[in-house]
């Protein structure tokens, strides 16, 4: 069959061309009388299309004008006859088919660690020892995962007093194809130092950034055959951590989005003094394979954070901010148009 546009171009040689003079002329308004009426015979036409037989109306009104010159009635005969056979064009068997909706994000799978533990006590206070306050936080916040989140799968790298490498706390999210890894520490500093800390896998920028990666990586020396097991690392050394830390991590844009979350909710929520998001080189958020942060939720070396920390109710409640920033960044990466105003 001849496309349309074929058909309205020999309709249109069909009908003869006008002089330049009658070319010029403008089409007129559709008079306020009638024209004079034709017989049923003179208002249709009949041609034979492609073996097709097909009758037309002979008036050439359109949108109230009537066209004067030849020319407009051949372009009329080319738009008839494409839509024509367009409008014939037989339907397809079935919609065509457009391209697959993206698969919308969800975040199943939540891996918490609680730093240190067995052989290994972290940093103490006068009584406080860091494995049993970040024990304490991590099973406090896997609770309200559980309680309030019941299509979030939580796994813990320990939930008793054992001693866990840190090679194997990134393999258990790595195996579990966990989506989120949050590893929760106290800090060690002077006396008068305070507040809430919330880092993610990056370049140090200073050598406190440092000294705080030396120390949480120091673990591995209680591990056998670390340079071997860590590719050569050495904690003790500061050039280790340097050419450690250059590592680029696929995940830094959403680990640091979740530790602005977390930041913000220790702070605005649970009242805790911030000293910032920031950047180390974290052998345990290195291994992991999904974005990532390690929560530093305070100093135990200064008295008063330790009275605080180490007090069950403060946990659950510190906990608590931590869940909601975990809330919020659910929400935010599934799209949810669920009310965050209270988050």
């Amino acid at each position: 069959m001849e496309s349309g546009l074929a058909v309205g171009a020999r309709w249109a040689r069909a009908v003869p061309a006008l002089s330049s003079s009658q070319a010029s002329a403008s089409p007129r308004r559709a008079p306020a009388v009638p024209a004079r009426r034709q017989s049923a015979a003179q208002q249709r036409r009949t041609w034979d299309i492609a073996g097709n037989s097909v009758t037309f109306e002979a008036s050439t009104k359109v949108a109230g004008c009537y066209p004067t010159s030849t020319n407009d009635v051949r372009i009329i005969a080319f738009l008839a006859g494409a839509a024509l056979l367009l409008a014939a064009a037989p339907a397809p068997s079935r919609p065509l088919a457009g391209p697959p909706a993206p698969a919308r994000y969800r975040l199943r799978t939540v891996v918490l660690d609680a730093g240190h533990g067995g052989k290994d006590p972290g940093c103490h206070g006068l009584k406080a020892r860091e494995k049993d306050v970040a024990l304490g936080l991590v099973l406090a916040l896997g609770r309200q995962i559980e309680q309030n989140m019941p299509d979030v799968k939580v796994i813990y790298t320990r939930k008793t007093d054992v001693f866990v490498e840190l090679g194997e706390r990134a393999a258990i999210a790595n195996r579990h194809h966990a989506d989120l890894f949050i590893s929760i520490h106290c800090n060690a500093a002077s006396r008068d130092s305070h507040g809430t800390e919330v880092w993610t896998m990056g370049l140090h920028k200073s050598t406190a950034n440092l000294g705080v990666a030396q120390r949480e990586n120091s673990v591995i020396l209680q591990e056998d055959d670390y340079k071997d097991r860590y590719d050569g690392f050495d904690p003790r050394s500061p050039q280790s951590h340097i050419l450690f830390s250059l590592f680029q991590s696929a995940y830094v844009t959403n680990s640091l989005r979740f530790a602005q979350r977390v930041d913000g909710a220790l702070r605005r929520d649970v009242g805790r003094a911030s000293r910032g998001v920031k950047q180390a080189g974290f052998i345990v958020l290195w291994k992991s394979t999904m974005p990532s942060v390690l929560i530093e939720s305070g100093f135990l070396t200064n008295p008063t954070e330790e009275r605080y920390l180490n007090d069950k109710a403060n946990q659950t409640y510190m906990a608590a901010g931590i869940f909601r920033a975990f809330r919020a960044y659910k929400r935010e990466l599934e799209g949810s148009a669920a009310d965050e105003a209270d988050d």
